[in-house]
């Protein structure tokens, strides 16, 4: 039997990466993944092609090396990378080149990681934050929810699919632990005791596997996957255990947060402040037992700690 093509963008990140992976651990199912990069020579795309994958260069902003990359392909992952450029407008300008190439080359189940649009909550009018780019509150939220419109006037068949914080984060992104002082350590988490939606990106990728075995089913919906939904203090427990030091939530302000100063502080405290006053909405959309229904190898936080701790540094 001819396996169906899943293209996927970000195929060397940790969204597409996981999901290239999660098809091919799956020898025995319908799929085959076409791994789309800049890069074919770089060494995560080698890691790719040696492991099984098809993999095919194309850029999101040219819209014919996509059409070309999708060409022939049953389903889509189309994911952007704000960090790369922290723009809104660039942003939505690659994921409408996406659906205009998935609608050119025939896909059958586009599935777009996107996310709210806070403007709906929090108008630019509304003072509880500030309003960035004069546009925004928090840009790498709504310009990927502004993009969703770009699927659904192609008339792409689209899946939108709504992300967790990545537990990653600790490692790659200076979210981990920090030592004091009097050699304790602090978790920095701007949200009070409000619970913060987390996954393995790993899982992620599996997830979004899930999505794509049951053929329709998913299709126009607007999908939530978490793996845990925790607590700063929560969170500082685990770690605590996990790394065998003391660690302590810190629980600053989301005014203090943005007042650190780092790239896109301030778009980065907005979000956690979002996702704090927002909390039972923000949570409600990721459920932990739909996550499960579509992956059921799920790894709570425990569990994503016991094979990751070494990894995170320890500041």
């Amino acid at each position: 039997m001819t396996k169906k093509i899943i293209a996927v963008l970000g195929a060397t990140g940790a969204q597409g990466g996981g999901l290239v992976r999660a098809i091919l651990q799956d020898p025995s199912g319908d799929f085959t993944p076409r791994a789309i990069t800049r890069d074919p020579n770089s060494e995560k795309a080698k890691a790719l092609k040696a492991a099984g994958a098809q993999v095919v260069a194309a850029d999101v902003d040219d819209a014919e090396s996509l059409k070309r990359a999708f060409n022939g392909a049953y389903g889509a992952f189309c994911v952007t990378f704000f960090w790369d450029h922290y723009s809104a407008e660039k942003e939505m300008a690659e994921a409408r080149n996406m659906a205009v190439a998935a609608k050119a080359a025939g896909i059958r189940h586009a599935v777009w990681s996107t996310f709210e649009d806070t403007r709906l909550d929090v108008p630019l009018a509304d003072n509880r934050m500030p309003t960035i780019h004069g546009k925004y509150k928090v840009a790498h939220f709504d310009g990927k929810a502004e993009a969703n419109r770009f699927f659904t006037e192609e008339g792409v068949p689209t899946t939108f699919l709504y992300t967790s914080f990545y537990w990653e984060n600790l490692i790659f992104f200076g979210s981990g632990p920090t030592k004091n002082p009097d050699g304790s350590y602090s978790f920095t988490l701007p949200m009070g005791d409000k619970k913060l939606p987390g996954i393995a990106s790993e899982d992620i990728g599996k997830c979004t596997y899930g999505l794509f075995k049951p053929g329709a089913e998913f299709i126009g919906k607007h999908v939530g996957i978490a793996g845990e939904h925790l607590t700063g203090a929560a969170m500082a427990a685990s770690l605590s255990t996990a790394l065998g030091k003391d660690i302590r939530h810190n629980d600053i302000s989301p005014d203090a947060f943005r007042a650190l100063g780092f790239p896109g502080a301030d778009d980065v405290g907005n979000m956690f402040q979002y996702k704090r006053d927002f909390q039972e909405k923000y949570c409600r959309i990721r459920d932990v037992a739909f996550s499960r229904s579509l992956n059921p190898a799920l790894q709570t936080f425990d569990t994503w700690l016991a094979a990751n701790k070494n990894r995170i540094p320890l500041g």
